[in-house]
């Protein structure tokens, strides 16, 4: 009965998932255009080549877009948390006007990300707001480390609401009685915050971590449309990826492909073995308990 009842379910993800990695692997295998073989005859189609997009994948280019990154998922997501976790203890406190703070705050989030680069390039413009607010002429969509600082300053303000939302989500899980019991006791706001409403919270926490990791791993629109393409101080794997499909080699986009599909699961398998083996042991021996 319960294989008949997730049978749907593999199926779809079978198609959607399953089919198209199993494709890209493949594809990752063979490399197209024409080449002269060894004898000298001209070839057509189809190479089958077997790692070897892998082996020309890994350049000067690769290990600049794999740092570019590895730079972003960790900077953006690590400001995102404590910005988002403190828009959940606001709109968890707020008391007047609760419904609109919520709202407000939210706003960012539901803007699409194509939307919101084109906001923030011209806000980073050479005669935009950030330089005049700043009193400066920086060049921020520009190849430089001011690009780098405009593409995390776009993605917080843009996801941080999303961590905010679901801490919010494990805030409201929390009985008022347990917050009120610690401060009867003596301990002070700080106290209650670090003692008692962040480990109660850290479910919550972890799950949109994990989400921002996976989803910061992907980085695609918001640099490409802020900055744009082929820009070396902001080009991701996922950018790396586009780059070259759209150049018509699908051989080493795919070998790009799979290697940033191999990175997200390497990160997501030991997030989850370090930060949420606890958790899980928790839960496991509450059960068997």
């Amino acid at each position: 009965m319960a294989a008949l009842l997730l049978s749907p379910t593999l199926l779809v993800l079978g198609l959607v998932v399953g089919y198209p990695l199993l494709a890209a692997v493949r594809e990752s295998l063979y490399r197209s255009g024409d080449q002269l073989d060894a004898d000298g005859f001209l070839q057509t189609g189809d190479r089958f080549v077997g790692l070897d997009n892998y082996a020309d994948a890994l350049g000067s280019r690769f290990w600049t877009a794999f740092g570019n990154t590895s730079f972003f998922t960790f900077t953006t997501v690590a400001i995102e948390v404590v910005i988002g976790t403190a828009m959940a203890l606001v709109m968890h406190r707020v008391v007047r006007g609760r419904g609109l703070v919520r709202a407000s705050i939210l706003v960012p989030w539901a803007i699409p990300t194509a939307v919101s680069g084109l906001l923030w390039r011209w806000i980073f413009q050479s005669d935009g707001v950030a330089n005049q607010v700043l009193a400066t002429e920086l060049l921020w969509t520009s190849d430089g480390w001011a690009a780098k600082v405009a593409v995390i300053i776009a993605d917080t303000w843009k996801t941080a609401p999303f961590v905010g939302l679901l801490v919010l989500a494990g805030l409201q899980l929390i009985p008022n009685e347990v917050n009120e019991a610690a401060r009867l006791d003596g301990a002070s706001v700080w106290q209650r915050l670090w003692r008692v409403t962040l480990p109660l919270v850290k479910p919550a926490l972890l799950v949109a971590v994990l989400f921002r990791l996976l989803d910061a791993l992907r980085m695609f629109d918001l640099p490409f449309v802020l900055v744009g393409p082929q820009k070396g101080s902001v080009e991701t794997l996922s950018m790396l990826a586009w780059s070259e499909a759209n150049q018509v080699r699908y051989g080493p986009a795919a070998a790009y492909s799979v290697v940033l599909f191999l990175y997200v699961v390497v990160i997501a398998f030991v997030f989850v073995k370090l930060l949420g083996a606890d958790l899980l042991g928790d839960k496991k021996k509450g059960a068997s308990t």
